[in-house]
């Protein structure tokens, strides 16, 4: 049996192109183009990913889309418990540390959850919570800072959220393109979808695990 998964043997750099366009506003869910789609490189363990994962950015923020297929049961979802709940969980270091295995203040932790918030539970809902043993927390975002939209499906859905540059402590894309990245879908029928290696490992609280996301200006 491998005791230690083939992803955790060396550290990925991901390319993240700039789109200019992306609506951080619209009312309707904004599509990021082929050149955003992040690979997990799950087959390397013998493994299949059952959503795909996007990122693009410009000078405003980092957009965010996520297209889960294959379900057939229905979400499993609860805003007040974002880390047991199907969606997505993203950690972003701002600048990149790889020298502490503590987070810093540029080190920010976020669910998006398809269903699970408002009154009766069933919206879609973004969860900012600190990294537990963080030597310093990021500031936390204000209620409705972070634009999240979902289309619901019958064999699963699809989310788009947009990341302000005012919620990311530190983004500065010219001084500091390179980021550090880490996501986790999670889905109680289908599983887990992770960059890179999860499973015990403290991924969500140590940054020397997460992989790194280079904003670059290429045509998205």
């Amino acid at each position: 049996m491998q005791l230690v998964p083939n992803r955790f043997l060396f550290r990925v750099r991901y390319v993240c192109p700039f789109v200019a366009d992306i609506p951080d506003d619209d009312e309707n869910l904004f599509r990021l183009p082929d050149s955003c789609r992040v690979d997990s490189l799950a087959d390397m363990d013998g493994k299949s990913d059952f959503a795909d994962m996007r990122l693009g950015w410009n000078e405003s923020g980092l957009a965010v889309e996520v297209d889960v297929r294959g379900k057939d049961k229905d979400l499993e979802c609860d805003a007040s418990k974002p880390k047991l709940s199907d969606g997505l969980s993203l950690w972003i270091d701002t600048r990149d540390s790889r020298t502490s295995h503590r987070a810093s203040r540029f080190c920010h932790q976020f669910h998006f959850l398809p269903s699970g918030g408002g009154e009766d539970r069933d919206e879609p809902a973004v969860v900012q919570v600190k990294i537990n043993r963080a030597s310093q927390d990021a500031a936390l975002a204000e209620p409705g800072a972070i634009p999240l939209r979902v289309k619901r499906r019958a064999k699963g859905y699809r989310l788009a959220a947009f990341l302000p540059a005012g919620v990311l402590t530190g983004f500065d894309p010219e001084q500091n393109p390179k980021i550090g990245i880490f996501y986790v879908i999670r889905d109680a029928e289908l599983g887990e979808q992770s960059l890179g290696a999860a499973g015990e490992l403290p991924y969500a609280e140590d940054p020397t695990l997460w992989q790194v996301l280079e904003l670059v200006r290429e045509a998205g």
